[in-house]
């Protein structure tokens, strides 16, 4: 084995997908610019601005444009998309990860 589990192929994986994970910065300012939200994740701008119109598309946030920035709101009583989840709403997920402390920012 390796000195580390990053090493690994199987701990490349992670429980939440860039969608999951781009809603759920969304969820915690909702006036984050996209920019931002792609560094956060490790993703393209390309990319985060590819997720925010699937999210959007399927009903899950909508973008408001205010100034120069948009807003974003999401609709918390949309349904997980897997058959499986598919009669939990996803309120649950955002209340997991919105409630919780961040660490603070390095100096």
């Amino acid at each position: 084995m390796g000195s580390s589990d990053t090493n690994r192929p199987s701990a490349r994986w992670t429980f939440l997908t860039n969608h999951a994970r781009v809603l759920l910065m969304i969820a915690q300012d909702p006036q984050i610019r996209l920019r931002d939200v792609a560094a956060e994740i490790g993703i393209t701008e390309r990319a985060a601005q590819a997720i925010v119109a699937d999210l959007e598309e399927a009903g899950y946030l909508t973008r408001t444009r205010v100034g120069r920035r948009n807003h974003y709101s999401i609709d918390a009583t949309r349904r997980f998309r897997h058959p499986a989840e598919a009669d939990v709403r996803i309120d649950s997920l955002l209340s997991i990860f919105t409630h919780r402390d961040r660490p603070a920012a390095a100096p």
